[in-house]
């Protein structure tokens, strides 16, 4: 599995996917290993690679000239072009509001490069680009593991290229995420579980729920671009809102235990991997319109859309006002799980020919 440098230390949902899957592909007797991208890699030791995020290219692209091995690809496919064009503040906002989307992922990858933030494995991206430079990618790929049916098609309405794929459902922890009816819900408890950046939208959040009966509680490490944002957050914040450093998966488990909803106003989601764990321990459910989510959440959600704070806060009473329906738990521990997700990508792994049979 190669995936981003910054992986571990810049740790997102993607950190949980890659470890999880990774873990329980073990489980099943597949060898598996964990490689940052800017790593050396014998390639010949392995049958198969699997690449993470799609969203960055340049490191795909050097590996598949170098190693000449037949690939599958989770993209984990985000699109930023929302927040970026018409809410990033700053100089990159700006610039952001005339460019198109892989036109802003591009100068991004370069940007991060020039600053010394991260490493440009595949010099040709630069003259080919993000739009190129994925479609060459999708050609290439041997089969995609898209998190959602969504997420495949947005794919493909972007980039306009058809591919065999397989969905692999992001899941939780089962073992670990296990809601226990004796503990008592606090009913004025806000959760929201996410990296604090203008993408998770933690601002609107804040505007939505300052000063009310409500006490939320943001639990994330700011990303590491996005310092004034994240001081933008705490100047904002009244006294009903707390903050919390990123904790580690088993120390949540109390948090989402004690909250009665938890709250994800992003402007872009493939999933919500904090909210499928939430759901999981008994909160009720407010997620953003924009993305993936409905396939995974359908009904049993509620909805919100993040440019308005007025909307998030009648999402969030709505949700804090419904009885807790077990109808989503239950569907998340019958689909969602890493162990499902796990057997879904070994099947997906034995439809490529002379790897498994």
């Amino acid at each position: 599995m190669i995936v981003r440098t910054t992986l571990y230390t810049v740790k997102g949902g993607d950190t949980i996917q890659v470890n999880q899957t990774a873990a329980n592909l073990t489980r099943y007797n597949i060898s598996v290993d964990i490689i940052l991208t800017n790593e050396k890699i014998l390639y010949e030791q392995y049958d198969l690679i699997h690449f993470f995020n799609i969203s960055r290219p340049a490191d795909i692209l050097y590996h598949i000239r170098k190693s000449q091995k037949p690939f599958v690809i989770s993209p984990i496919f985000i699109d930023y072009s929302e927040y970026d064009q018409f809410y990033r503040k700053g100089i990159a906002g700006i610039i952001f509001r005339f460019l198109s989307a892989d036109g802003i992922e591009y100068l991004k990858t370069m940007s991060r490069w020039i600053l010394g933030k991260d490493t440009l494995m595949s010099i040709e991206y630069a003259w080919k680009g993000q739009r190129r430079s994925i479609i060459e990618i999708l050609k290439k790929a041997t089969l995609l593991l898209p998190n959602s049916h969504s997420e495949y098609h947005r794919l493909f309405q972007r980039y306009h290229y058809k591919q065999e794929y397989a969905v692999i459902p992001n899941g939780i922890d089962e073992g670990l995420f296990y809601f226990s009816p004796v503990v008592v819900k606090d009913p004025l408890m806000i959760l929201c579980v996410a990296r604090i950046e203008g993408i998770k939208n933690q601002y609107n959040l804040i505007r939505a729920l300052n000063n009310t009966k409500y006490t939320l509680v943001i639990i994330g490490d700011a990303a590491p671009n996005q310092k004034h944002y994240y001081r933008s957050c705490r100047e904002l914040a009244a006294d009903n809102i707390r903050f919390i450093d990123h904790l580690p998966q088993e120390d949540l488990v109390s948090y989402y235990q004690k909250a009665s909803v938890h709250v994800l106003p992003s402007w872009f989601e493939t999933t919500g991997l904090s909210s499928l764990e939430a759901a999981a321990m008994g909160c009720n459910i407010v997620i953003t319109d924009r993305g993936d989510t409905k396939e995974y959440f359908g009904s049993e959600a509620t909805y919100c859309d993040p440019l308005s704070p007025e909307n998030i806060y009648i999402a969030v009473e709505k949700a804090a006002e419904l009885p807790f329906n077990d109808s989503l738990q239950k569907k998340i521990f019958t689909h969602y799980t890493w162990d499902q997700a796990t057997i879904q990508t070994i099947e997906a792994y034995k439809r490529i020919n002379n790897i498994w049979d």
